[in-house]
């Protein structure tokens, strides 16, 4: 039995619609605006926060099925309580929204763990990090030349990030000669000592993916995201066997048997994961230890304050995804936010959980749920 003090008394979340400051796009998807929905955990006197990118009807699933699943448990059981919450959501389908909204809830179990004991969350899971790569990520399709190039001169120049990543596949693939403009733009604005890396977000046809990935050569591509859709994984295994960059994939996973299927696919050089679609940390660990079982790093893919936390903890480690939007609303709407100047983050020793708060006031305009 729990003791009193370490009992889940309570669950709550709400959902904020954030607009963006411009129409922005990738290669196969515009959008206006980004939900965060943010999940709080009530027990001991202490309150853990979570949070995940995704549609507002996140917030009652987790009021009914999720906090029902964790509420009366044992705070610090966390693995235990995500796997009542994957029993609870069986006939509801895991993948999706589904593993968002528990990916939230898990992510805030972890911070009301840590704010009871007093540790970081960083050290419940392991530490073995001092710090961690990071890349700026952005360079959104309608953007034009001047936005572009002040976006990664504002990275580079200013913030002293080395590694940057623009969109490309623009319109499903079939502008492929601005595509490379916009790369020879990107590789002319950092310099020849910083990395550069692209994201088709499943843009392009097997063929024309190979065919532009070897273009990329010239402009020194050293990261090549979803040339493909990340359901093809065949598809991604052959562009591998003809590029020099690295294959990335897998910020769609929502679940283990997913990764397990990439990377048996042998599909990718590096396994993307998102702390908010996965699972949360939980789910995350177990992705890392799998992708080191077959000698792969994993990468984290966007919600980067959060990834720091789990980043460091991670021994396959490669870099997190500093994504404009994400950075944007972090920095706005929460306290104890990392700074990437540098390229490098390093989540504090000290303290409690993953130390940072969510800002109601600033929010409560966009609030939708």
């Amino acid at each position: 039995m729990a003791d009193r003090g370490r009992v889940i008394e309570g669950v709550r979340a709400a959902a904020y619609r954030i607009d963006t400051p411009g129409p922005e796009a990738d290669g196969t998807l515009s959008w206006n605006s980004t939900t965060m929905v943010v999940v709080w955990i009530r027990c001991g006197g202490v309150e853990g926060l979570g949070w995940t990118y995704a549609d507002a009807t996140c917030v009652g699933l987790i009021h009914t099925v999720l906090a029902d699943a964790v509420r009366g448990r044992d705070v610090l059981d966390v693995v235990a309580c995500w796997h009542e919450m994957q029993r609870r959501v069986r006939n509801l389908g895991r993948v999706g929204l589904v593993s968002c909204a528990i990916s939230a809830v898990d992510i805030a179990l972890w911070d009301a763990a840590g704010r009871l004991l007093g540790l970081p969350v960083s050290t419940l899971l392991g530490r073995v990090h001092e710090e961690v790569d990071i890349y700026g990520s952005g360079g959104f399709t309608t953007y034009d030349d001047a936005q572009l190039i002040a976006q990664l001169d504002g990275w580079v120049h200013e913030q002293g990030i080395p590694r940057v990543k623009i969109k490309i596949g623009e319109s499903w693939g079939s502008r492929v000669a601005r595509d490379l403009d916009r790369v020879r733009l990107a590789r002319g604005t950092i310099g020849d000592d910083v990395e550069l890396f692209v994201d088709a977000n499943g843009g392009y046809p097997v063929g024309l993916a190979g065919r532009v990935g070897q273009r990329l050569a010239d402009w020194d591509v050293s990261w090549f995201e979803e040339p493909v859709s990340s359901d093809d994984l065949d598809g991604l295994r052959r562009v591998r066997e003809v590029v020099a960059a690295d294959v990335a994939a897998g910020e769609y996973g929502y679940d283990l048997p997913y990764f397990a299927r990439m990377i048996q696919a042998e599909a990718v050089d590096c396994v993307q994961v998102d702390v908010t679609r996965c699972g949360g940390f939980t789910e995350w660990r177990r992705v890392a230890a799998l992708a080191a079982a077959h000698n792969l790093q994993i990468s984290a893919h966007c919600a980067p304050n959060l990834s720091a936390h789990v980043a460091v903890a991670t021994p396959n480690f490669r870099h997190i995804e500093w994504f404009a939007d994400h950075e944007r609303i972090e920095s706005t709407y929460l306290a104890g936010h990392l700074d990437p100047a540098g390229g490098r983050v390093s989540p504090p020793r000290s303290g409690a959980g993953h130390g940072m708060g969510f800002l109601s006031k600033n929010a409560e305009p966009n609030r939708i749920a």
